[in-house]
């Protein structure tokens, strides 16, 4: 896997020992996932249950 972090390309390597990895599609020859979505999908879990949340601030701390 090949992933551009801004400064230059970052080359990972990982195999499953079962089971297989769940790409995601390709869009305009790029591939995109979230941080959170790539760890996912790096630890071999499915990357599409990883949902963004917004954070509420607690009410104590305004």
């Amino acid at each position: 896997m090949l992933l551009w972090d801004g400064t230059g390309l970052v080359m990972a390597y990982k195999r499953l020992e079962e089971g297989k990895f769940s790409w995601p599609g390709i869009s305009d020859g790029v591939m995109r996932l979230s941080k959170g979505q790539f760890e996912a999908l790096f630890e071999g879990l499915d990357w599409r249950r990883v949902l963004a949340r917004r954070v509420r601030r607690p009410g104590a701390a305004e």
